[in-house]
């Protein structure tokens, strides 16, 4: 799901950007820069004008130079856009909304549609079906505010681990799902905290993960950012390479929406993320007196978080990092029991030092 955010509390960041000239330069550098030995590859950002705080830092972006138009993509698929609450509107605006716009930059593509973030399924493979150009990541620009209203900076991967099959999600993607988590996820909130305590934004603005929870589908690796950003020379923040660098990759289990243990070990320590599973995505049901057997989809959910994971991080070391402290005893027991019969190793903070 995406938490109802508003856009005040995102706007208030961008004006504190000013107020502070927050420089632009790291994220410019994290954004979309691809090795020489991948200049096929592009970076695909996404936008939606349904959303102020994804389409004002979109705009931002854009206000840069060396931006062209781009392709039009062809028509949106319009199950999604009437599983929305703008379904009511007239077929002259349904017509409008199905133009989806796109802008290139070097090897970065950014493309604006009309209909809610998580609803627009497959961007990045409707893409290289458009243009024949390989599509090496996905960020998506969305919206954040918590139910405390606390102005957030959040990075996450994305996915619906914790539904059975034939259950429609509420908030986009399918049943069961997991994306590909995008390798920058760590290497990004890393930087964002570090640029926030610059500017004295902390501690007003939690700079934070949050949990695997929402669509929409895609097939590269992907996440979710609330922050605007930009282009530009420097060396790119969270290319995952095997063979240099520490290898471990944090699988987040258990804990709140926004993860915080999880968090902790992330940002002090030069590790990689991957699925985040928080407790909601971990239904799990207390056996019967007299049965063994825990029922829920939670098992569903750890396989497909640790195969998403393990995809993007190839020759990365998987370690699940528990919230021992949001398990009851059953239930860290049936986990870790399991966990070891998948062969996935188990880490404590110390062990991703």
């Amino acid at each position: 799901m995406v938490l109802k955010t508003s856009s005040r509390n995102f706007i208030r960041f961008v004006h504190l950007h000013k107020q502070t000239q927050l420089s632009p330069q790291p994220l410019i550098n994290a954004t979309c820069r691809v090795p020489f030995s991948k200049l096929e590859m592009v970076t695909l950002i996404v936008a939606t004008t349904y959303d102020p705080a994804s389409i004002n830092p979109a705009a931002a972006l854009l206000a840069m130079p060396g931006w062209t138009t781009g392709p039009t993509l062809p028509p949106v698929k319009l199950r999604s856009f009437f599983s929305s609450p703008r379904s009511c509107l007239n077929p002259l605006i349904v017509g409008f909304l199905q133009n989806i716009k796109s802008f290139t930059n070097q090897q970065t593509r950014l493309i604006q549609h009309d209909v809610s973030i998580v609803k627009e399924d497959d961007l990045d493979s409707r893409w290289e079906e458009a243009t024949g150009e390989v599509v090496d990541e996905v960020i998506f620009l969305s919206r954040h505010t918590a139910a405390s209203n606390r102005p957030a900076l959040t990075v996450h991967p994305i996915g619906v681990l914790h539904l059975k099959e034939g259950e429609s999600p509420p908030h986009g993607g399918k049943a069961g799902w997991a994306a590909l988590p995008s390798p920058r996820i760590g290497p990004w909130l890393r930087l964002l905290k570090k640029m926030a305590e610059a500017h004295s934004l902390v501690p007003e603005f939690e700079i934070t993960l949050e949990g695997t929870h929402h669509g929409p589908i895609t097939n590269k690796p992907t996440m979710f950012l609330e922050i605007g950003l930009g282009l530009g020379g420097g060396e790119a923040v969270g290319n995952w390479n095997s063979e240099t660098g520490k290898r471990k990759v944090l699988l987040g289990i258990g804990g709140g929406h926004y993860a915080p243990r999880h968090v902790d070990v992330v940002l002090k320590d030069d590790i990689w993320v991957g699925h985040l599973l928080s407790g909601y995505s971990l239904p799990m049901e207390e056996a019967k007196p007299g049965e063994n057997h825990i029922g829920g989809t939670w098992r569903q959910s750890i396989q497909a978080a640790f195969e998403a994971t393990k995809a993007s991080f190839p020759g990365g070391e998987i370690l699940a990092h528990l919230d021992q402290k949001s398990f009851k005893g059953w239930q860290k027991k049936a986990i870790t029991e399991f966990l070891a019969e998948q062969n996935i190793n188990v880490g404590r903070p110390n062990d991703f030092t």
